[in-house]
């Protein structure tokens, strides 16, 4: 949505608007119907392995059934790896518009430098193990923070609201 209205900053709100409406839609289309195709991949090919009219089709849908708990853990990691990548560049960019530039410019200089001696690939891949590693370290404290200090605090104060229900085991 972001990158569409980037691309539209000299046409009318109207305009705008009409564009991020369809596009919303269409990725919200995509998304969810990409999701579901998924989620019933399994029961389809269960239905294809049980009720198909050919000894083929049979077989595809048994190789479905087989192939979906393969497929969804290639999916978790690759989804967890992205979401890691992801969520370091968004901390690295956000942090470089408060002025904290160190972790954004080794990550650039090193992505640059990379791309120029072995090419643009190389580049890209060294840019992405730089957000992920940033993402990593920016987990491996946040999580035991949130664990240990916050969740624990935050327990604490509900007990203390009037109306806290206390439970006894």
């Amino acid at each position: 949505m972001a990158i569409a209205l980037a691309e539209l900053p000299s046409e009318s709100f109207v305009t705008q608007a009409i564009v991020l409406f369809f596009g919303a839609v269409g990725i919200t289309v995509a998304v969810y119907g990409s999701v579901a195709l998924i989620v019933k991949a399994d029961d389809v090919g269960l239905w294809m392995a049980r009720d198909g009219r050919t000894g083929p089709t049979r077989a595809f849908g048994r190789g479905i059934v087989i192939g979906m708990p393969y497929f969804l853990t290639g999916l978790t990691i690759v989804g967890t790896a992205a979401m890691i990548w992801v969520g370091g560049s968004i901390i690295v960019h956000g942090v470089h518009d408060f002025g904290l530039h160190l972790a954004g410019d080794v990550i650039h200089d090193a992505s640059v430098s990379a791309g120029a001696v072995l090419g643009g690939v190389v580049g890209w891949v060294v840019e992405t193990l730089g957000y992920a590693t940033a993402g990593i370290a920016v987990g491996a404290v946040a999580i035991p923070v949130v664990g240990y200090l916050i969740s624990p605090l935050w327990t604490a104060i509900k007990k203390m609201l009037p109306g806290a229900k206390t439970t006894t085991t």
